[in-house]
């Protein structure tokens, strides 16, 4: 035997597979350094989170170490008997029935979805009559289906008069105008307060304020923007006061007009007359229906009718 060590023959350099698993380190690392640069921490949640857990698993310090802690039961803690009781529905439903023959359909609509659409309305209107209100001249504001423009006496009307100021009628022009495009029934309201007035123009407060409101309702009919059938006009006299009349300040708040938009009113007059027209057309159908009998009847022989 030869004491000669065989050499194994290895090639040069590093094997092959080193490039493809340095490759696939550098990826796994980009690919973290990307989640890295995606992450975000919220210091606000990551303290309420650090809180929560020290209330749960921290070291409880309200009672001293030679006291033996009481268990507590967290059924008789938290638990409290009751009578179940209904909950009723805070969104009140309006049911139509269309009554045409050849189509029957029912359809279920919210009443918030309408007092939503008239609080969008009420906005529209403030916005047109933005510098009145911050000079404090008239006041908006929405109640469930009605818009109420309420105009302070404050620049309108002089005390113990009913008519307009010229500097408000440029009020009562945008006034007209945010109403013509708005629909719904008009109300123009007159209110005093409690002091009394006599004279020979208005022989009480019931005149003074009916007047006023009138006076308002003749400056929104100009140009023929509104209809005339839309309004009304009515006088409170002091029976309707916003506040007390214990001031004068609250006095000057109780003499008021308000201008009452009532969107609900058009849709109730607009069933109304759909139902008249319906029964209207069953009294025709019903005469018809008669007309026919009767003709029937008289066509019959002596001998056909027992």
């Amino acid at each position: 035997m030869s004491d000669e060590v065989e050499e194994c023959e290895c090639p040069a350099g590093i094997p092959a597979w080193v490039m493809t698993f340095a490759d696939l380190m550098s990826l796994l690392m980009c690919f973290f350094v990307l989640l890295l640069s995606f992450a975000e921490m919220d210091v606000t949640k990551f303290k309420r989170l650090a809180g929560e857990m020290r209330n749960a698993y921290g070291v409880q310090r309200q009672i001293q170490a030679n006291d033996v802690p009481m268990g507590t039961s967290v059924i008789m803690e938290n638990y409290t008997p009751g009578k179940p009781e209904p909950n009723p529905l805070e969104i009140i439903q309006q049911k139509t029935t269309e009554q045409d023959p050849n189509l029957r359909t029912e359809s279920v609509q919210t009443v918030t979805d309408q007092e939503t659409q008239t609080q969008a309305d009420a906005e529209a209107i403030a916005r047109i009559l933005k510098e009145e209100i911050e000079e404090g001249k008239i006041q908006v504001e929405s109640r469930r289906r009605n818009i109420i423009i309420r105009v302070e006496e404050k620049g309108s009307f002089s005390p113990g008069s009913a008519v307009l100021s010229e500097q408000f009628e440029l009020v009562m022009d945008k006034i007209r105008q945010a109403l013509a495009a708005t629909p719904g029934q008009i109300t123009i309201e007159g209110h005093t307060d409690d002091i009394p007035i006599a004279t020979e123009r208005f022989r009480s407060n019931w005149d003074l304020s009916s007047a006023r409101a009138s006076s308002v309702a003749y400056e929104l009919e100009l140009d023929n923007l509104i209809e005339t059938k839309r309004m009304k006009v009515i006088g409170y006299a002091d029976t309707k006061g916003l506040v007390p009349n214990d001031s004068r300040e609250n006095r000057a708040k109780n003499r008021r007009v308000e201008i009452v938009v009532d969107q609900g009113a058009s849709e109730d007059a607009g069933a109304i007359s759909f139902l008249n027209e319906q029964n209207e057309e069953a009294k025709q159908q019903g005469s018809e229906i008669n007309m026919e009998i009767e003709e029937r009847v008289f066509e019959l022989k002596p001998n056909e009718v027992f």
